[in-house]
C-alpha cells in the first residue's frame, strides 16, 4: 500500500495566476521631453563679436514659429535721425518767418526819406501813408513807387528796412536838363521831356533854354536836343544859356558868355562831353579869345 497522497494546498494569488494565462510584462514609464539645445545661428555666432553691426533676436509668436528680427544698420539709423532733425529745423525756420512777415510787432511805424531835392521828404511820406501799420516784410520797391506815381520827379526808389518799425526810402529823381518856355513860365524838363517844375524867372535856374519847346521845333528835335543836355556835365550845364537845333543833326548850344558850340547830332555823346569839358579849362587867350567850340567831330575838334 502506497504511502497516502498529501494534499497541496496554493494561495489565491497563485489560484488566480494559474487560471489567467501569464501576459508579458509592460514596463510603462513617462519623462517629459526636453528639447535638444539649437545649434546658434551664424547671427548668433557673430553678436558677441561685433554686436554694433549685426545682432539677432528670438521672438516666438502665438503661432510657435521663431522669427529672426534684424535691427536697423547703423548707417540707416542716422540718416532717419538726420531727416527727423532736418524737418524740425525746418519748420522752426518756417514759423519764425511766418512770425516776421505777419506779427505787427515789425510793423511799418516810421518813413524815412533820403535823396529829395525836387521834391520835399513830407511829400514822399504823405504819399507813403498807407504803408502805415504793414509788417516791414511784406513793403517792397514795387509798392513804394507805385505809391509815388504821381510825384513826376521821382524816377525810382529803393527800400531797406529797419527793424521794428522804420522804412528808410532812397529816392533818385529826375535830372532836370533845361528850361522851356510857357506862355509866362518856364518848365523845367527831364531828358524825356517830363514837366518837374515851373519858374517865373529863367535866371534862378542853372539850367539853358530850349527855343521854342517841343511844341515849336517838333518832338523829335526836342528829344535830340534833351539828349544832348542829358550828357553834359553838371559843371558845363550850368554854363549853357540856351540851345537849338535845326535838324537832328545840327544841334547848337550857347554858353553865358556868348561862345557857341556845334554839337551835331547824338552820336558819341559821351566823348563829345568830355572833349567839350576840356576845351572849356583851358585857359583863355586875350589876343586870340574863343568864340566856336566844334565837337561835331569829337576826335578832331576845332575852337575858332
Amino acid at each position: 500500500m502506497g504511502s497516502p497522497r498529501r494534499p497541496t494546498y496554493a494561495s489565491p494569488r497563485r489560484q488566480a495566476a494559474a487560471k489567467t494565462p501569464a501576459e508579458p510584462e509592460v514596463i510603462s514609464a513617462s519623462k517629459s521631453a526636453t528639447r535638444a539645445p539649437e545649434a546658434p545661428s551664424a547671427a548668433a555666432r557673430t553678436k558677441g563679436k561685433n554686436p554694433d553691426t549685426f545682432a539677432a533676436r528670438e521672438k516666438t509668436p502665438a503661432g510657435g514659429d521663431n522669427v529672426l528680427v534684424f535691427p536697423e544698420r547703423p548707417g540707416k539709423r542716422r540718416k532717419r535721425h538726420l531727416l527727423v532733425a532736418l524737418g524740425t529745423v525746418l519748420a522752426l525756420v518756417a514759423a519764425l518767418l511766418a512770425a516776421a512777415i505777419f506779427s505787427p510787432i515789425l510793423a511799418v511805424g516810421t518813413i524815412s526819406v533820403t535823396g529829395t531835392k525836387l521834391v520835399t521828404g513830407e511829400q514822399v511820406q504823405a504819399a507813403l501813408k498807407p504803408l502805415k501799420g504793414k509788417p516791414l516784410p511784406q513793403v517792397n520797391d514795387d509798392e513804394v513807387g507805385r505809391l509815388l506815381e504821381p510825384l513826376v520827379q521821382v524816377k525810382s526808389v529803393s527800400t531797406q528796412a529797419r527793424p521794428p518799425s522804420e522804412l528808410v526810402v532812397q529816392v533818385l529823381e529826375r535830372v532836370p536838363v533845361a528850361l522851356v518856355k510857357q506862355g509866362e513860365q518856364y518848365q523845367m524838363v527831364d531828358v524825356d521831356g517830363v514837366v518837374l517844375a515851373a519858374t517865373a524867372d529863367p535866371t534862378s535856374v542853372s539850367l539853358p533854354v530850349i527855343d521854342g519847346g517841343a511844341g515849336a521845333i517838333g518832338k523829335d528835335l526836342f528829344q535830340a536836343t534833351a539828349a544832348v543836355l542829358g550828357a553834359l556835365p553838371p559843371d558845363v550845364l550850368a554854363r549853357l544859356s540856351n540851345a537849338s537845333a535845326q535838324s537832328v543833326d545840327a544841334v547848337e548850344l550857347k554858353l553865358v558868355d556868348g561862345q557857341s558850340i556845334i554839337w551835331g547830332n547824338e552820336g558819341d555823346k559821351k566823348l563829345k562831353a568830355k572833349v567839350l569839358e576840356a576845351l572849356l579849362k583851358v585857359p583863355a587867350d586875350p589876343k586870340n579869345p574863343v568864340r566856336v567850340y566844334d565837337v561835331s567831330a569829337p576826335r578832331h575838334p576845332v575852337t575858332r
